[in-house]
């Protein structure tokens, strides 16, 4: 089965701790709520500690055009984008440029056309037969999703090797003059970030150098819940994007969640006991604690999701990939099953399994 070789991150320069985002966000939406002191908690209370943006805050104080801040998006994209990518390769064994056969780029927060592949592609020295796959509007469930649609490259072609690049720069999104509760929330949350994994199918030379136990993507299963359009996404307006996001999405998550989970889990024989390593993109604190009451998880098997979610906020499509680093790090015995979640735009969920051998 298609192996995850490595993942590396690409962390913006500013790093904004929480507290210093409640205060710019008080003193911006003070006008418009009367009660913001009642609606300021949900800074304190999301388990975020610091965030990371390519601007400082100075810089959101003023309202921007949607071209200033697309203008912004595309130049910083990719500035990380090609960090992120330049790290997964250097750091990867027996990997080169050369070897690389398809780059698939996941994004929703910013446009680019050519996209942000072929404009990285003429920072490095790739070749000019890459194939480039770029995938936009999948939202937080985008990191998962790349790396399902990496696995089924890979196993239509078994000696590829395929860069899975997350972009999203959530903070560009920001509504200078949008002073719904929305977009109240999404000041609280998202962040910048920008990851790059590398996915080696079975008869690729990568893979022989290898020495240590690596997570085999066995399965797949996208969810997408019909008339569901209003939980989560943008409008699209003369401004730019407007964040969409329903305060009904953890309950979504309660009832909604634990079916798909077990469909796909009961297709390969296996229960939510077998799962030993929990990946899942941290959308939010009530989130994450919806995953676990949902799925009955011990609370142990979200630590890298909350830790992530600590440092980094909810960085969109990226954020998966930085639970996936994480998890690298830490000892897995051959055999072990983990289970990869995201959820995102559509309302939709994509699932991988995974083994490590």
């Amino acid at each position: 089965m298609p192996k995850i070789v490595n993942v590396e991150t690409a962390i913006p320069p500013y790093c904004v701790k929480q507290a210093e985002a409640a205060i710019f966000a008080e003193n911006l939406f003070s006008e418009s709520f009367r009660d913001i002191k009642r609606l300021m908690p949900v800074f304190q209370n999301g388990d975020i500690e610091a965030r990371h943006f390519v601007h400082d805050l100075e810089w959101f104080k003023r309202t921007r055009s949607f071209q200033e801040k697309n203008d912004s998006f595309i130049s910083n994209a990719v500035e990380l984008g090609t960090e992120a990518v330049r790290k997964c390769i250097e750091n990867s064994p027996s990997v080169d440029y050369e070897n690389i056969d398809a780059i698939i780029t996941v994004c929703s927060t910013g446009l680019a056309t050519p996209s942000l592949e072929a404009r990285i592609m003429n920072n490095l020295p790739f070749p000019e037969q890459v194939k480039r796959i770029p995938i936009w509007g999948l939202g937080c469930a985008g990191g998962a999703s790349g790396l399902s649609r990496a696995y089924e490259y890979c196993l239509a072609f078994p000696k590829a090797n395929v860069l899975v690049l997350t972009v999203e720069l959530c903070s560009l999104t920001f509504q200078h003059g949008d002073r719904s509760k929305s977009n109240l929330i999404g000041t609280s949350l998202f962040a910048d970030g920008t990851a790059c994994t590398l996915v080696c199918g079975d008869d690729s030379p990568v893979l022989k150098v290898v020495n240590r136990p690596l997570p085999a993507i066995f399965g797949t299963q996208s969810t997408t819940m019909k008339n569901s359009l209003d939980v989560m996404g943008w409008d699209v307006k003369d401004d730019g994007l407007f964040v969409v996001f329903s305060k009904d999405i953890p309950a979504i998550v309660e009832s909604w969640l634990k079916p798909n989970v077990e469909k796909l889990l009961m297709h390969y024989d296996l229960s939510l006991g077998d799962i030993k390593h929990f990946i899942a993109h941290p959308g939010g604190k009530k989130v994450l604690d919806a995953y676990g009451s949902s799925l009955g998880l011990d609370p142990k098997l979200l630590d890298s999701s909350r830790e992530i979610l600590r440092r980094f906020g909810n960085m969109s499509s990226a954020t998966i990939q930085y639970v996936l680093k994480d998890h690298l790090t830490k000892a897995a015995q051959p055999g072990e099953i983990g289970l990869g979640v995201a959820l995102g735009p559509g309302f939709s969920s994509e699932l991988l399994l995974m083994r490590w051998e």
